[in-house]
């Protein structure tokens, strides 16, 4: 947030303007946003700041000088957070080389634990830092003053020899309470954050049952209600979804079909936060390889396209439907394998047909994971900038069918029309060299089950025999050729949803690379472009980085011995390494749990379940309830 400078008492410098030192040789610059240089900074990631190749957060945000500061300093960094504020809530920080999280304790502004230099010192929200807060680092602590440095206030250069920004009253009463005042008046410091093992007057942390981390199966007593329909076969995606699973069943797995899993309130809430943290976090590491042609180059993309990808993102950053990641939970907490930002699949079995059963069965006493995501979707089509008609184009496969058609039944509650279209049948090229659909209507708008690298594949071979490879690659029509599915995807006058931007994301090259901008990072596991002493020590994964449906992925103990592996077209693809970190085992299956986004924002919870180690596109999907902690604790 950028701040009013009614309190400023000296001249306001440009955007980026380094203002003085903090302690450590830090650097502070101006982040007087109006006047940023749009050649400068001409888009939103150019604001991003890196050190030592971390994220450290947005230019020149005073959260970003604060991670900037302890890093520097200290050689630990905090969490991303949503608010400045948020930082209070914080009970730990994390030792980038280590690999260790260290205790941080809050005290409250009045605490007779006094801050000290190296202190975060927060303010909440309102006033002067109204919805966002503030953070400053402390640089001198006396019995009637506090030193702090700062960015994102004032805006003006520091005195001459200082190594702070501004100076604040303090008072220490008789009992030891130390006391702060800042010096707008209408902002209010909530207290100080130390990195100690002391919890002495610290603020109290939530208390955490490790209990609520498990992950509960139930079966029921189904009876004859098994014989009765549940789904309406009246709705077309739900006759789609019967047909394909060869009757009203969530799994075929007969043994399977009276059973379900139960996740405690405080797994949801961590769940929610972890994939609207993880998104911003792929989307920095998106942004990062396209700024680095070394690092894209790993990720095995046709050169003709790679102009049409930068275009992509820096025209429809915000334009992604869906996507979904995939969770391990354990023991040791939320690690995620993955995020398929480009045709994830099992969107009908979270956003209906779990809710479904669970309604049949009257289990009411929790609440269905998937409850919001057909709601949520639609709110995604009506903020996109689809209009007129959306083709929706999909394979001749049964799960594609019923997956095509609910997405056809959330862009119709969004008041969008729509057309699915199996394989290509009916498109062709018309006189104007557009594309258009069996009744003559032009092809504008497109949303896929189908992977964008299909398309891919199709221009390797068209610019290998062609001989193009550097050249942004255009479509056209040839006489005598038929129509392919990169012909329909990439015309300039067709927007796809996902972006093919999402290709980026989706690429399982995308996992060293964050490994690399957010070291150690609780909810990432260690990744890799080449195998390390560190991963063969615990055990490791291999992955092609392109692939799907947990295709030609191999598991290795850490005495390297083949745990499991699996079949697939991707073989000759290039490899990712990965920590090997297995999915928990429930009533004898391995269990994955996977979260659904709505244009990047958390929207509901699924299940899946396998025998093999590796989820796969024939895994089962299971009925999902969240239960509130105190009920889930006695169950």
């Amino acid at each position: 947030m950028t701040q009013s400078n009614k309190h400023a008492a000296k001249p306001v410098e440009p955007f980026g303007t380094l203002l003085g030192y903090a302690p450590g040789n830090v650097a502070v610059y101006s982040s007087d946003y109006a006047s940023a240089s749009a050649s400068e900074y001409p888009k939103r990631s150019s604001y991003r700041s890196y050190y030592d190749g971390v994220y450290m957060g947005y230019k020149w945000q005073c959260v970003e000088f604060a991670r900037r500061w302890m890093y520097i300093n200290k050689g630990y960094i905090f969490n991303d957070v949503a608010m400045a504020y948020d930082i209070f809530e914080l009970r730990s920080v994390r030792d980038v080389t280590e690999n260790l999280l260290l205790p941080l304790n809050a005290f409250a502004n009045g605490s007779q634990r006094h801050p000290v230099a190296g202190s975060l010192l927060i303010w909440k929200e309102g006033g002067e830092f109204e919805d966002t807060g503030h953070v400053a680092i402390v640089v001198d602590v006396t019995a009637d003053c506090i030193r702090i440095a700062e960015q994102n206030v004032g805006h003006g250069l520091w005195d001459e020899g200082k190594s702070y920004s501004r100076e604040l009253k303090a008072t220490v009463t008789e009992e030891g309470e130390y006391w702060i005042t800042c010096s707008y008046g209408d902002a209010e410091i909530l207290g100080w954050m130390i990195q100690t093992d002391d919890a002495e007057y610290a603020e109290p942390s939530p208390e955490y049952d490790p209990e609520l981390n498990r992950i509960k199966s139930r079966r029921i007593d189904i009876g004859q209600s098994k014989k009765r329909s549940w789904l309406n076969i009246a709705n077309n995606d739900e006759a789609a979804f019967v047909k394909a699973m060869g009757g009203h069943f969530l799994t075929n797995i007969e043994a399977e079909q009276n059973r379900y899993l139960i996740l405690s309130q405080t797994i949801h809430d961590e769940l929610e936060h972890a994939s609207n943290e993880l998104h911003g976090l792929f989307m920095h590491a998106t942004e990062y390889v396209l700024s680095n042609d070394e690092l894209l180059a790993k990720f095995n993309l046709p050169a003709a396209v790679l102009p049409k990808i930068r275009q992509s993102w820096n025209n429809r950053l915000n334009e992604v439907i869906t996507s979904r990641f995939d969770f391990a939970l354990t023991e040791q907490g939320l690690k995620v394998y993955e995020y398929n930002c480009d045709s994830a699949s099992c969107y009908m079995e979270t956003g209906k047909v779990q809710g479904k059963w669970l309604n049949h069965h009257d289990l009411h006493d929790g609440e269905n994971g998937g409850k919001d995501l057909f709601n949520d979707l639609v709110k995604a089509w009506k903020r996109s900038h689809a209009k007129d008609l959306v083709h929706i184009l999909r394979d001749d496969d049964p799960e594609e069918e019923y997956h095509a058609l609910f997405m056809q039944d959330a862009m119709r509650a969004a008041g969008l029309e729509s057309k699915v279209v199996v394989g290509l049948t009916g498109l062709s090229w018309d006189n104007e060299n557009n594309i258009i659909d069996a009744d003559g209507e032009p092809v504008r708008w497109v949303w896929k089950t189908w992977a964008w690298e299909t398309a891919l594949d199709q221009i390797r071979e068209e610019c290998e025999a062609e001989g193009v490879h550097e050249e942004g690659y255009e479509p056209r029509m040839v006489p005598g050729k038929a129509l392919g599915l990169s012909d329909v995807l990439f015309r300039k006058n067709v927007m796809v949803f996902e972006p093919l931007w999402s290709l980026i994301p989706s690429n399982k090259a995308i996992l060293p690379v964050l490994w690399s901008l957010f070291p150690n990072h609780p909810l990432l596991l260690n990744a890799s472009f080449e195998l390390t002493d560190e991963l063969k020590s615990g055990g490791y994964v291999t992955k092609p980085i392109v692939g799907r449906c947990g295709a030609n992925i191999s598991l290795f103990n850490q005495n390297e011995e083949l745990l499991e592996a699996t079949a697939g077209g991707f073989a000759e693809q290039d490899k990712v390494y990965q920590q090997y970190f297995p999915l928990p085992i429930i009533d004898g299956v391995y269990t994955q749990i996977s979260t659904f986004m709505a244009a990047g924002v958390y929207a509901g919870s699924g299940i899946r379940v396998d025998v093999s180690r590796v989820i796969n596109k024939d895994s089962d999907c299971l009925p999902l309830q969240f239960m509130a902690d105190s009920q889930f604790l006695k169950i």
